[in-house]
């Protein structure tokens, strides 16, 4: 079977194929996910978008079974890891196998050559054994003993882990945070959704019985669907504008990278396709700025203090930026007129 690299995509989709497409992937998911809709496209869109996800909340609301079910939903090859402190590196990248017969050294691919990889409890492995997964997940390659080889496309890491639960665990650094275009929390059910999983979920695992609905060459071409999505300059701007704000509020000990600033505009193409439009809006960045960018921020010391999580910050920087000027004001926009020009940020003072 050839491989195909992440440079190259399929042809383009007609807009009722995409439509039709993603929208078939979202309800299959949502035969296993009860009630989260929003999240479901979220991660959806994160896979079109070329990034990696990282599920992050309290046990039990169904982190792993989103992953897996989003996994199941195409045809793809997906591999599960189980993290744990005696994980290995090379049981993540693969090694390198003395072969007796042949008298040479054969390489045996591990558990991340796959389409969707899936990394339950990221955070119980041990540093060393997270490095390994930095270069497949910003350059789609593994180098093992000084020979390098390609993944294919589509690559996504679907990652969980438990904020709560801290004994055994080690923290995920900085650079692999800013690795993962966003992160989400599925929350707790409403009780309609809660009393929909009794009867689904009662007898029977709906996830056992859940078939693909598309492949990877299908997915493939979604992708490249959404590389095609308009981006105006105007909009472009405001998403620098938006991680600048990052880096100078005085909340921020590390404000975003360029690389969240690709991140999100690639995240917010996504969204657009799947809401139908061909082109990106401000209100797509607002909507996408707490997942994409909270993450990989750190407070001050006085910010924790305060209890200031980086999900507050990034939602007040996002009502104090203003919106490009040449465009209508949101509908969600309740601030005061500000004039013809655009006035420059105003950092938040303690």
């Amino acid at each position: 079977m050839t491989q195909q690299t992440w440079d190259e995509v399929g042809g383009l989709l007609p807009f009722d194929e995409f439509r039709a497409a993603s929208d078939a992937i979202v309800a299959n998911i949502e035969q296993v996910i009860e009630g989260k809709t929003a999240t479901v496209r979220l991660a959806l869109a994160v896979l079109l978008a070329e990034g990696h996800l990282l599920i992050e909340d309290v046990p039990g609301v169904g982190k792993t079974k989103l992953a897996k079910a989003l996994a199941r939903s195409i045809d793809c090859s997906v591999r599960r890891i189980q993290f744990t402190p005696d994980l290995l590196p090379s049981d993540v990248t693969g090694v390198s196998v003395y072969n007796q017969e042949t008298h040479d050294f054969e390489f045996r691919p591990g558990a991340v050559f796959a389409n969707l990889v899936v990394g339950d409890e990221i955070n119980r492995a041990s540093p060393k054994t997270q490095s390994a997964l930095l270069e497949c997940m910003e350059e789609r390659q593994v180098t093992v003993d000084g020979v390098t080889y390609q993944l294919q496309t589509p690559f996504m890491v679907i990652a969980t882990q438990n904020p709560i639960e801290m004994e055994g665990t080690y923290p995920l650094p900085e650079a692999q945070r800013d690795r993962f275009t966003a992160r989400i929390a599925m929350g707790y059910p409403d009780p309609t959704a809660e009393l929909a999983m009794l009867d689904a979920h009662g007898a029977v695992d709906p996830l056992a019985a859940l078939r693909p609905v598309s492949d990877a060459e299908t997915v493939r071409r979604l992708i490249g669907h959404v590389r095609q999505v308009h981006v105006a300059d105007a909009v472009k701007q405001y998403a620098i504008d938006l991680v600048t704000a990052t880096r100078e509020s005085p909340d921020l000990r590390l404000g975003a990278s360029p690389r969240c600033t690709l991140q999100l505009l690639r995240t917010a193409r996504a969204v657009a396709a799947l809401d139908g439009r061909d082109y990106v809006l401000p209100d797509d960045l607002q909507v996408l700025a707490v997942p994409v960018l909270a993450h990989r921020l750190i407070p001050t010391a006085d910010a924790q203090l305060a209890r200031r999580t980086t999900d507050a910050i990034i939602a007040d920087l996002v009502h104090r930026l203003p919106l490009p000027h040449d465009r209508k004001r949101s509908p969600y926009d309740n601030r005061p007129p500000t004039g013809n020009g655009r006035p420059p940020f105003e950092p938040r003072r303690p």
